[in-house]
């Protein structure tokens, strides 16, 4: 039984994940403003891979074996560099609330990529959530500029959204011999390495940049990308991978009212609508859609 100072931790680490990783939609949106897209990721995780770095140095953690490299510049190529990349570029246009909401519909993507991939399979209920959230995610796409367009913000979020439900397939892998936070620091320096071409236009940039850009990189840098990862393998350890995933659904709400607070976004009708319609497909997915998760089934963490 958690004790009562075991207890405020996990809740302290909870509300570090969550305000850490829904503060990133609307300040990367505050970064955009002076810094561009792929200058902006590279910036980003170099300050993101000193801290990783510092971490793995002050625990002695030796270098990955070398069996392992290719799988980490996979997850760090896709689930870093060109999640971020992607991201970024589709932000110029997307507000924070409907990016996060986009976002959202990773885990449908993860599990439609898992059934060929690892020979996982979707209930009938798994399937109706599918289509819930395909409608919800067609619903804040068309209401977003330039629409289902190739290269259109919306579009480039959700190729973020794909990327992620890559990562997560590949993380899995790793996650049978490294343990996470060891796992996500080599991933975030190989990730930042992959995005030094970008690095010298970034610092450029910053050197002319207002202190509101400059402290938005640092924001990013630190919180969602280091210290955000951080205390969310506090939480997964703690409370189990299937507990634990169930709070990201806060993700939403919470961007939503830090963009209303940090830059007056508010979110149209049809957002709110599409995004509630893809929370409740994710959510039919994630509890019926696996045949290991019906009700009277033993949950693995």
């Amino acid at each position: 039984m958690n004790t009562p100072l075991s207890t405020r931790l996990l809740a302290l680490a909870v509300a570090v994940a969550i305000l850490s990783w829904a503060s990133a939609y609307p300040v990367v949106r505050i970064a955009l403003r002076d810094m561009p897209p792929v200058p902006l990721a590279a910036v980003r995780y170099a300050l993101a891979a000193l801290v990783a770095l510092a971490w793995l140095v002050a625990r002695r953690t030796p270098p990955p074996a070398l069996r392992d490299v290719p799988l980490l510049v996979a997850c760090a190529g896709i689930g870093i560099s060109l999640y971020n990349i992607l991201f970024n570029m589709g932000e110029v246009t997307v507000p924070a609330g409907a990016a996060s909401l986009l976002i959202a519909s990773a885990p449908l993507m993860t599990a439609l990529i898992a059934m060929p991939v690892l020979g996982e399979r979707l209930t009938g209920w798994g399937w109706l959530g599918s289509l819930f959230s395909f409608a919800g995610v067609g619903l804040i796409v068309g209401g977003q500029a330039g629409g289902m367009a190739f290269g259109a913000g919306a579009m480039l979020v959700l190729g973020a959204a794909l990327c992620s439900a890559i990562y997560i397939i590949l993380l899995r892998q790793l996650l049978r011999r490294y343990d996470g936070l060891t796992c996500m620091a080599y991933i975030l320096i190989i990730g930042a390495v992959l995005l030094l071409p970008w690095l010298r236009q970034a610092c450029a940039v910053l050197r002319h940049a207002p202190w509101s850009c400059v402290g938005a990189v640092a924001e990013l840098g630190v919180f969602p990308a280091a210290i955000g990862y951080g205390a969310w393998t506090f939480v997964i350890r703690e409370m189990g991978a299937a507990r634990g995933s169930a709070l990201l659904y806060t993700l939403p709400p919470v961007t939503m009212v830090l963009a209303f607070m940090l830059t007056g976004e508010v979110p149209g009708l049809r957002t709110l609508v599409g995004g509630l319609i893809v929370m409740a497909g994710v959510l039919v997915i994630n509890t019926w859609g696996h045949p290991a998760r019906r009700v009277g089934a033993p949950i693995k963490n």
